[in-house]
């Protein structure tokens, strides 16, 4: 028997398993197996990469204090530069430089203090071309300071590079620093844990921060040379400016502290590492204080403690840069050292950052304790998924039992669903499905049967009603057009008659016609406007023989014109006009034929308010895709408009008036929508109140009258 054939052996062995050994296999599988070894995975992984993260900040750190430490190199170069090519010091040397006497020592010394104070430095002084010393800063036996080497002719001068190096002075060599700094100078060393062993008591070696810069005369001779720098022994503002760029208030989480340390050799001889004991000074240590400066009751700098021999060896010994944990003074801290070389390349001491490791410590315990929580609680949710698997073992014979009760009960639809299952019960309950689908199907074919002639019903039910409605508004539209042409033709002889008598009246009246020039006037409009109401009867009953004239329309004006139609019916109410007459367009439109249809508007806004209200006429400029143009508002107070209202407002016969005819908005929409434009209803919103409103859309340059 092939594999293939051996899996299948072994599959099918499984399927035919008892529920007992099937609901064991399922719930100890996963929590005995492959959960354990993925969380062990997890939390070694978390670990390695905690330990890495940690290192690439540090790295950043020691980064960002070198790049200090070399701003300060450049900046001594600098002030160094600038003091050498001075006039003031020019001109001190003047003698010099015409050989006509010795140097003015008084003057020069002044003047290098000067410059000391002015450049930040901690020494300043002059020495001639071999390196033997002319003047300085402070009162100094020259014949008791040794010669300095000092770069040749070529170095220095207009335009040349000067360059700052660290260096280490011998207690020989120190004779030009102040007293102040001399005494800075001194370190006792501390007994330090993992430090290499050795006899000496104190450091008694400076390291500073120097520069040498030459001083040439006019003519290009070399003069002389200025030397400066900074004394870096317990110089703790350097130190502490250092730690507060890479480690600002807030930098590190959790309650960690950053560190930065200068060594000379392995000594620490500026720093801010604490000491965490009484606060008290050790023996020989009269600066113990100064030490202190800064920090905690109780805490003192660890100025005089020595780095590890491991730090020592790889650093110092094979000239490497440390990044790992280290252990500090008294802790262990994330660190790192790189060494600091003197001009000749010689490793004379170290640069050092670092932070605290417990507090990260304690998170990467928490972290790992997290995930295990997690992986304990994913395995105790495995261990629930399984119990609610082996539910599932049993939970067929129970659902056939359900299921059975459900059909009795008419719930045809009822089934056990599929199991994957090979035991017997799983058999029995595919058999009870099939047997259930046999059946349910003959009742779906019944279903379906009965679904398709209700729609078929439903189907000839709309058509019917589409067609009635057609028949209703057909047969509304013949009575229309026979009332409209009826109307019409009884309505023209009185017209005549009218303005027959008007034309007779202003012949007898003569030059008294003036008098009531106006009212005359007012009935030819009106006579002219009856003439155009029935002329838009007869265009509904023959609307292709009949169009008004367009012509540009002032809908300011023209609603100012419906008031005085509609005056006698306002007076009689306490309705208040409001008038909004923003528009700055004309609209397209027959001049009558709009103040027809806003007439009909504003009497049916009046008639909304009874017992009185707020009647607003708002014009204002309008468009859309068709082009621009005029939106007409006539807004009321009243109850408003009901939706049922709203859908059959513009049918014909459609009024809420007990004496109206149902036709007025029916015609003016239709007047309006003649010239490209439409009649909108609607209500107010809900802040304003109740109320209807109607906005008549009017084109500035209708599309055609017809």
């Amino acid at each position: 028997m092939g594999p293939a054939g051996l899996t299948r052996r072994r599959a099918g062995r499984f399927t035919a398993w008892p529920i007992r050994r099937k609901l064991l296999a399922l719930a100890l599988l996963p929590l005995l197996g492959v959960l354990p070894l993925l969380g062990a995975v997890l939390l070694v992984w978390g670990d390695a990469a905690l330990d890495r993260l940690l290192i690439t900040k540090v790295r950043s750190d020691l980064a960002v204090a070198h790049g200090y430490f070399e701003r300060v190199l450049g900046e001594v170069a600098a002030s160094t530069a600038a003091v050498a090519d001075s006039n003031a010091l020019h001109q001190a040397l003047q003698h010099v430089l015409a050989d006509a006497g010795p140097l003015d020592r008084g003057t020069l010394q002044a003047l290098l203090r000067r410059y000391k104070a002015r450049e930040g430095l901690d020494f300043i002084n002059l020495r001639d071309a071999a390196g033997r010393l002319l003047v300085a800063d402070v009162d100094a036996d020259a014949g008791a300071v040794p010669p300095l080497r000092l770069p040749g002719a070529a170095a220095g001068g207009s335009g040349e590079r000067v360059a700052a190096a660290v260096a280490v002075l011998p207690p020989s060599e120190q004779g030009v620093l102040p007293p102040a700094l001399r005494e800075r100078v001194t370190v006792p060393l501390l007994p330090t844990r993992n430090a290499l062993p050795i006899t000496r008591s104190h450091e008694d070696r400076a390291m500073v921060v120097r520069a040498a810069a030459p001083v040439r005369a006019a003519d290009g001779r070399l003069l002389a040379h200025v030397q400066a720098g900074l004394l870096l022994n317990r110089n703790l503002p350097f130190i502490d400016h250092i730690n507060q760029i890479v480690y600002p208030e807030g930098a590190l989480p959790f309650g960690s502290r950053g560190t930065a340390t200068l060594f000379l050799d392995d000594v620490r001889i500026s720093t801010n590492v604490r000491l965490f004991e009484p606060d008290r000074p050790a023996a020989g240590d009269d600066r113990s204080q100064e030490a202190r400066g800064g920090l905690a009751d109780g805490e003192r700098r660890a100025i005089g403690t020595r780095v590890s021999m491991a730090v020592r060896e790889a650093v110092l010994g094979r000239g490497e840069t440390w990044l790992d944990r280290a252990f500090v003074v008294s802790d262990w801290y994330v660190s790192a050292y790189q060494p600091l070389r003197d001009a000749d390349g010689r490793r004379v001491g170290m640069l050092y950052v670092g932070y605290l490791e417990r507090p990260f410590t304690w998170l990467k315990y928490g972290v790992l304790a997290a995930i295990g929580a997690l992986f304990f609680g994913v395995m105790l949710l495995a261990a629930l998924v399984s119990a609610r698997w082996a539910r599932q073992i049993f939970h067929p014979l129970e659902q056939m039992a359900l299921t059975m009760r459900q059909v009795e009960g008419g719930a045809l639809g009822a089934r056990v669903g599929r199991l994957d299952s090979g035991d017997e019960i799983g058999a029995l309950a595919g058999h009870f499905d099939r047997l259930l689908d046999t059946l349910a199907d003959k009742a779906a074919a019944l279903q379906r049967w009965n679904a398709e002639l209700d729609a078929k019903v439903n189907e000839r039910t709309r058509d019917l009603q589409a067609a009635q409605a057609q028949l209703l508004r057909s047969e509304k539209m013949a009575a229309v057009g026979q009332l409209t042409a009826s109307i019409a033709h009884e309505v023209n002889n009185p017209i005549a008659v009218i303005q027959g008598n008007l034309d007779l009246a202003r012949e007898l009246l003569g030059d008294d016609a003036q008098r009531v020039q106006a009212e005359l006037k007012l009935i030819d409009e009106q006579i002219e406007r009856m003439r155009l109401i029935v002329t838009q009867l007869l265009q509904f009953a023959r609307p292709n023989e009949y169009a008004g004239y367009v012509e540009p329309v002032d809908t300011g004006r023209a609603l100012e014109d419906c008031l005085v139609l509609t005056g006698h019916l306002l007076s009689s109410t306490g309705i208040v006009v409001e008038r909004e007459l923003r528009a700055t367009r004309p609209a397209g439109i027959n001049r009558q034929e709009l103040q027809q249809v806003l007439v009909n508007l504003m009497v049916n806004a009046i008639h909304a308010m009874p017992d009185g209200g707020r009647l607003t006429l708002r014009t204002e400029d309008w468009a859309d895709a068709a082009g621009p143009g005029v939106c007409i508002t006539v807004a009321d107070t009243g109850p408003g408009l009901s939706d049922e209202l709203l859908r059959e407002l513009f049918q014909p016969f459609v009024t809420r008036k007990k004496d109206g005819t149902g036709l007025g908005l029916w015609i003016s929409r239709s007047l309006v929508e003649r010239y490209g434009g439409d009649i909108r209803a609607g209500n107010r919103p809900a802040p304003e109140g109740s109320g209807a409103v109607m906005r008549v859309l009017l084109l500035s340059e209708p599309a055609g009258t017809g």
